[in-house]
């Protein structure tokens, strides 16, 4: 029988009918268990029940022989194989049913088992009976009911298989020998199913009581055994007695167990020396020793006090409770008392202490420990009318290690610069993780306000510093943020949420610098909150227009295409620089509706110019790398009409390395569709080269940069147009000369190879209107649009 961790008195102690026969599942862990034990034996009879069907068939095949063609009584064989098979396969699969919880699909699939079975025995009893005589008819019953009968035995702990065969059995031969004119054997056989049914019934609820009776028995016999063990072995606590003398008497064997010694060895010595090691002979004694000697000198009772103690040479943790002893005279007899080693489980509660307070990955506190720093730093400051500092500290760049080289990579440069930030910190300072690639320093005297710039321009200095990590020479930056405890803050939250704040403004700089916090910064926060509002609902109000800048063949000085940009004229806050809630859009993920809905009217508008004009529409990394950006392209272009090969859609260099090859295969997918796709910004942020080997661009652009230096004749400059025009000649992709604002630029870019150009030289963006007027005259040239 199965071990079982339940009790016994979880199990039930009645057995309804429709339980047993596992039509109804009542409540109760205690009925999965059993309902476990009765299928199991399904397994254990399933060759024993193959066996007698194929007895069963054996003997009925003579019956028919003279008035069945042999092909019909073979093909009966065959299904009544079938259904033997199916059942069979059933059966044992329920070989691990007590170890495992059965589904309602385990018990529809027996009941289906035994229907097989059943309707397969019932082709011979109405479709073959009534070709024979009624003794035939008589013999084939008598096989039937031996068929019941084998069921009944074998099945006894689970009656629904017999009842549904005795049932769709018994119902078609009464019915058979009622028709044939059989009435006293018709009901004779009606009443056998019955007994049948009812007596499958009662061995099921006989085997589901010895079961229970079973394992009430065999847990009583653990417990039993468990409390014997126990007494044997004895328990974890063990007992000391001391004399007057506090002088160790009658030394129990866990007693000495626990000292490491024998029992004679100990007896009679004093209990403090024996248990305070090599600190006995120095008096440098743990406070928990002087505080248990103080106890027994001065008779008091105690409970679960801890001691340290030195046993071999060894530090261990014993929780010790003693009680005074007096005899019949009422004399102080010496202490009495039971102790047990505590050392695993202190050291378990102070490894979960370290970890609540401490970065898993870096060993540097975490951001409960550095709260608790920044209060005691607070509370210090405001005693001593002083100053204190908290510094927040976010790496530059550090998603791009982690999106190129891994998350692996990633936490061992974390580790890293945890050891860089340590090196840094003196006695007045802590250092730790808040989290990510979020570091703080609390500064816990900064009265020099110096102090804690040349701290910040340290840490940003030392971070900077190239890092070596598995064969790969890593650069990432430093922002840090700072704010002055109580000037900027009279609470933990208060400076903490300062200090991002002067964060925020560091990073939005451009990261590598220090900035500390200014009240005015509260109202940027405060701008920006109130930006993000108005952006949520610019969409809905209407507020977003597109302008189009035109893109100029070089040589002919025609309009080929434009480039859609995104203007924002908000009511509440007036013209909002694209510079200044793109960025905003980003962040708060914004730009995927936005960048949907400039994909959609940069296609409309497209539609009212002539079919050569191509418009080109800018998708950020956070437009690309949603899944359904396909999708709003395609719907984009079908809403329009607009055709694949006049939409250009530009990415810039950056979206690679965020996820290399998510934004490939949605390029790829939008050039399937052929639709063309632009480079933008090329050579300004990271090498390109594989990209342009990997994927086919349809135009790489040129940066305002390089062609600003070509017209000032920076060879730098010149030799990265010269290259870039080579290249996208010998890979079959045009060049546009971005930023193109006077005619000496236009030579230059012009002697330089590039195919078309765009800039205020030409035109500056212009509404959708003007962009439709264009093409009522002549083709463009520099007078047309300036």
């Amino acid at each position: 029988m199965e071990h079982r961790e339940d009790n016994s008195a979880k199990l039930p102690h009645t057995f309804p009918s429709l339980a047993v026969l596992g039509i109804r599942q009542p409540e109760g862990e205690g009925w999965d268990w059993l309902r476990g034990l009765q299928f199991a034996s399904l397994a254990r009879v399933a060759l024993a029940r193959v066996l007698f069907h194929t007895l069963a068939a054996a003997a009925t095949v003579p019956l028919f022989w003279s008035t069945q063609e042999p092909w019909v009584l073979g093909g009966w064989l065959v299904v009544l194989a079938a259904a033997v098979a199916f059942n069979w396969r059933k059966d044992i699969s329920m070989v691990d049913a007590d170890r495992r919880r059965l589904t309602k699909h385990d018990i529809d699939s027996h009941a289906r088992g035994s229907l097989a079975v059943a309707f397969a025995w019932v082709i011979p009893i109405a479709g073959f009976c009534p070709f024979v005589g009624p003794e035939a008819q008589l013999k084939l019953w008598a096989v039937i009911a031996l068929l019941m009968s084998a069921n009944a035995i074998t099945l006894a702990a689970v009656p629904l298989g017999t009842m549904l065969f005795g049932f769709v059995v018994g119902s078609v031969g009464t019915v058979g020998l009622a028709l044939t004119g059989m009435w006293d054997m018709a009901v004779i056989t009606a009443v056998y199913v019955m007994l049948v049914t009812f007596g499958t019934v009662g061995s099921a609820r006989a085997f589901l009581a010895a079961r229970v009776a079973e394992a009430g028995i065999a847990e009583k016999s653990e417990v039993v055994s468990m409390l014997l063990r126990e007494f044997e072995e004895g328990q974890a606590d063990w007992l000391w007695v001391i004399d007057t003398a506090r002088r160790v008497r009658s030394v129990s064997p866990r007693f000495a167990y626990a000292m490491g010694r024998d029992a004679h060895e100990i007896e009679g010595l004093p209990f403090v020396q024996l248990i305070a090691g090599p600190a006995w002979e120095s008096g440098q004694f743990h406070s928990s020793l002087h505080d248990l000697a103080e106890r027994l000198k001065r008779r008091e009772s105690f409970s679960d006090l801890l001691v340290k103690v030195t046993i071999d040479g060894q530090d261990r943790w014993w929780e010790l409770s003693g009680t005074p002893k007096y005899d019949e005279n009422n004399s102080f007899a010496g202490f009495r008392g039971v102790g047990s080693d505590v050392t695993e489980q202190r050291e378990s509660s102070e490894k979960i202490a370290y970890m609540a307070r401490y970065d898993t990955l870096t060993g540097l506190p975490n951001r409960m420990c550095l709260t608790d720093a920044m209060g005691g730093a607070l509370r210090f400051a405001e005693q001593w009318r002083t100053r204190c500092a908290f510094l927040m500290i976010d790496l530059d760049r550090f998603k791009a290690v982690n999106d190129t080289l891994g998350h692996q990579v990633g936490d061992k440069l974390l580790a890293h610069v945890s050891e860089r930030l340590q090196e840094l910190m003196s006695e007045n300072e802590t250092c730790g993780r808040l989290g990510g690639d979020e570091f703080a320093v609390v500064i816990r005297d900064a009265s020099d306000l110096q102090h804690v710039n040349r701290i910040a321009q340290t840490v940003i200095t030392r971070l900077s510093q190239p890092y070596e990590i598995d064969d790969h020479t890593l650069y990432v930056g430093a922002s840090v943020g700072s704010a002055i405890g109580p000037r900027d803050g009279r609470t933990v939250e208060t400076l903490m949420r300062n200090a991002d704040l002067a964060l925020y403004r560091s990073k939005d700089e451009g990261g590598g610098k220090h900035y500390t916090f200014e009240p005015s910064l509260h109202a940027s926060a405060e701008e920006r909150r109130q930006l993000e509002f108005a952006l949520r609902s610019a969409l809905e109000r209407e507020e977003l227009v597109l302008n189009f800048q035109p893109v100029v063949d070089a040589q002919r000085e025609c309009v080929v295409s434009f480039e859609a940009l995104v203007r924002w004229n908000s009511p509440e806050h007036g013209f909002v620089s694209p510079g200044k809630f793109i960025p905003l859009a980003e962040d708060t993920r914004l730009i995927v509706p936005i960048g949907e809905w400039v994909l959609q009217e940069a296609c409309r508008q497209a539609m009212k110019w002539p079919d050569d004009i191509r418009v080109a529409v800018n998708v950020s990394g956070e437009q690309l790398l949603d899944p359904n950006f396909s999708a709003s392209v395609v719907n984009a272009l079908s809403a329009s009409g607009l055709p694949p090969h006049r939409l250009e859609i530009e990415v810039t260099e950056s979206i690679f390395v965020r996820d290399d090859s998510t934004a490939r295969s949605t390029l790829e997918q939008i050039m399937a569709l052929g639709c063309g796709v632009a480079l933008d910004d090329f050579g300004t942020g990271y090498s390109s080269l594989g990209y342009l080997r990997k994927m086919r661009f349809s135009t790489i652009k040129v940066d305002r940069s390089f062609v600003q230096g070509a017209a000032v004749n920076n060879p730098e400059s010149l030799a990265i147009i010269r290259a870039v025009v080579a290249m996208a000649d010998s890979l079959e992709m045009s060049t546009t000369a971005e930023g193109v604002e006077t005619e000496d630029e236009l030579q230059m870019v012009r002697e330089l190879g590039c195919k078309k150009i765009q800039g205020f030289y030409y035109s500056r963006p212009m509404p959708a209107k003007d962009a439709e007027e264009l093409f009522a005259g002549r083709p463009l040239d520099s007078g047309a649009v300036a």
